[in-house]
């Protein structure tokens, strides 16, 4: 499928509604909500059997994927901020957990389920300009220039990636932490 050019339109996500995706262990989508192919402008069957990256968006900076991926493969959960790319090229930013689930029986990692939603304002505020320098990194020492700035960064802000995004993204409050929780209950 090809990629959509990236346009300056920002698609507002309703702050009452949710965007829920799965995909196998590879990253190939599964299963996508209304609300997620509403806002993405993919139907269901465009998505289905997909990279989940078709909606990436060219201005994330690829280390925040491989810290996301170095995170769920070990069975841990992942809360990040991501600028996401619709199929008309427009962006839409959100907030995401992903949930890994492992096969009972043999421990392996089978699925990854993504829930999210608007994130603050305020989160976006903090990332995108961090979000540029990690990607002007990238272009120029590869994603281990980009890694090394975004370790500067933590070190400097005195935390870790995830007491960071936990701060930045009010994933703390309790009305937050109990959404993500629900999500859980009824799509886990």
């Amino acid at each position: 499928m090809p990629r959509p050019t990236p346009k300056n339109n920002e698609i507002k996500l309703d702050p009452g509604r949710y965007i829920v995706s799965r995909t196998d262990s590879k990253g190939i989508i599964t299963f996508g909500n209304v609300y997620f192919c509403a806002i993405c402008g993919y139907s269901v069957e465009e998505l289905l059997g997909q990279p989940h990256n078709i909606i990436r968006h060219p201005d994330m900076p690829k280390i925040a994927f491989k810290l996301m991926w170095d995170t769920i493969q070990k069975g841990r959960d992942f809360v990040a901020v991501v600028k996401n790319m619709a199929k008309d090229g427009s962006y839409y930013w959100v907030m995401t957990e992903f949930i890994p689930k492992k096969d009972p029986a043999t421990g392996e990692i089978v699925e990854y389920t993504a829930y999210r939603k608007a994130p603050p304002r305020a989160a976006i505020d903090i990332v995108e300009p961090l979000y540029k320098k990690l990607l002007a990194a990238e272009e120029q020492g590869g994603m281990e220039a980009s890694e090394a700035l975004l370790n500067e960064y933590l070190k400097k802000q005195g935390e870790t990636y995830e007491s960071w995004i936990v701060r930045i993204t009010g994933k703390s409050n309790p009305i937050t932490a109990l959404f993500f929780k629900a999500m859980r209950k009824l799509f886990g």
